[in-house]
């Protein structure tokens, strides 16, 4: 069974994915970039995604999901989505039971997430960038962000290795650059 992780996330110039109250800032809103991101779902096979962005982010195209979660036995299918608590289930058991013939899936995060499947092993990880924005005190995308070890790093330090820098947006401006193992 193949299966591909693919993380995305649009952070700012330090590495922030949201400001000092938990919420995304304007400036990390982008047409073009959200557009990218929804097309990139619609070829996954499962989304994971922790509680809170489940429940702040309805699925209006009725994807599959997968909630991670520690209020879940294990992995449980309830009627909104698949719930799995990682320390009760492992995610080879988790992924052959949502996933038996392989697949795509999609990590949109938030942080606990990201920082999950970083140790998991990404496949692929979309970094879009909005270009000259700093956020300060929020969060970063990885936990390690707020240690001073910048996302890239990060990334390159679980094997990952950049390809080329694409302007979405050349009006912000916002790039993409994926970094692939």
């Amino acid at each position: 069974m193949a299966i591909e992780i693919h993380g995305y996330a649009i952070i700012s110039e330090d590495d922030r994915i949201t400001d000092a109250s938990g919420a995304t800032p304007e400036a990390l809103r982008n047409e073009a970039d959200w557009r990218y991101f929804q097309a990139e779902l619609d070829k996954s096979d499962v989304v994971v995604l922790g509680r809170l962005g489940h429940e702040a982010n309805p699925n209006a195209k009725g994807r599959r999901r997968l909630v991670v979660s520690s209020s879940s036995p294990g992995l449980e299918q309830r009627a909104d989505a698949w719930w799995w608590n990682p320390d009760r289930c492992s995610w080879d058991e988790a992924i052959a039971t949502i996933l038996p013939n392989g697949g795509r899936v999609a990590v949109p995060g938030g942080r606990r997430v990201f920082d999950l499947f970083l140790r998991i092993g990404y496949d692929v990880f979309h970094l879009s960038r909005a270009e000259g924005v700093k956020i300060g005190s929020g969060t970063g995308l990885f936990s390690v962000c707020d240690e001073g070890t910048s996302a890239c790093a990060a990334l390159f330090e679980r094997g990952l290795e950049a390809g080329p820098r694409k302007v979405l947006d050349p009006q912000l401006p916002v790039s993409l650059t994926l970094w692939r193992r």
